[in-house]
């Protein structure tokens, strides 16, 4: 780990990490200006990659530091990770139901009813996977500040590339869909990259309440674990299925697992 990043400030670090992991959603974005479309095979392959990303990171990533953050403290050391878990579920379940947004292949509109143009709504749908992805990697950087053995900066830089690997499809399943609703690429391009901007502010968050009320570490990595896992089995899991190519997908989701927790165990 490169001794520049060892002296900076832990919120500045998560800043730096989630401007990455916007970095390469415009990444995936900009896919739009060489190819009008993708081949929904290749999608369905890369969504499903991005879902193995998010559970392997949700355990090895989030869970167990949050586990052994909990143990010698007054309550059982799964509790914790159990209510922070659920609550994280519970929070992106109601922003789901509340944020408007609309699935590349659906006609109706989820959350509430509302008059804006499709593709701010195909938009908000990627949103909703990356205020979890930027809240994970935010309080994994300010957990690094806690000190204990199980949080490391190695660790939580492996978050964030693991973060910024699965954006790259992501990316792409915003751009390319609003390219052939007839958009302009650099309008479909903007809207992808968009998509991704509310991780730094939610990393920023996350590192900054978990250095301010340090007790709350173990619960807030759990929460940040539940509310990917609500995105992978909500979101993720089911749009990579809807192509036809399944088989696919869930190799794709296998090789996503395994890279992120070679990541995660290699360089944490």
């Amino acid at each position: 780990m490169p001794k520049a990043l060892t002296g900076l400030h832990p919120v500045l670090l998560a800043l730096l990490a989630t401007l990455f992991t916007w970095g390469m959603t415009a990444l995936g974005a900009a896919t739009v200006f060489t190819a009008k479309t993708i081949h929904r095979k290749t999608l369905d392959g890369l969504l499903g990659f991005a879902a193995g990303v998010m559970i392997a990171a949700s355990y090895w990533s989030l869970l167990e530091p949050a586990l052994e953050m909990a143990e010698g403290g007054p309550l059982p050391a799964w509790l914790p990770a159990a209510i922070g878990f659920l609550l994280g579920g519970l929070f992106l379940w109601g922003i789901d139901k509340l944020l408007p947004h609309l699935h590349s292949d659906e006609a109706e509109v989820e959350g509430v009813k509302t008059s804006w143009q499709r593709s701010v709504l195909l938009m908000l749908a990627i949103t909703l996977h990356n205020i979890p992805e930027g809240l994970a990697v935010g309080v994994a950087f300010g957990a690094v500040a806690s000190g204990l053995p199980s949080a490391s900066l190695a660790g939580a830089t492996a978050l964030a590339i693991g973060m910024g690997l699965q954006n790259l499809p992501e990316g792409m399943a915003v751009s390319m869909p609003l390219r052939r609703e007839g958009l302009s690429r650099w309008k479909s391009f903007w809207y992808g990259q968009l998509s991704a901007l509310v991780e730094p502010v939610a990393g920023v968050i996350g590192a900054a309440a978990v250095l301010v009320a340090r007790p709350i570490l173990p619960y807030a990595l759990a929460f940040a674990a539940g509310a990917m896992i609500f995105v992978v089995v909500e979101e993720l899991i089911p749009e990579s299925q809807r192509g036809g190519f399944s088989d696919f997908a869930t190799l794709g989701t296998l090789s996503g697992f395994t890279i992120m927790m070679i990541l995660d165990v290699a360089l944490g």
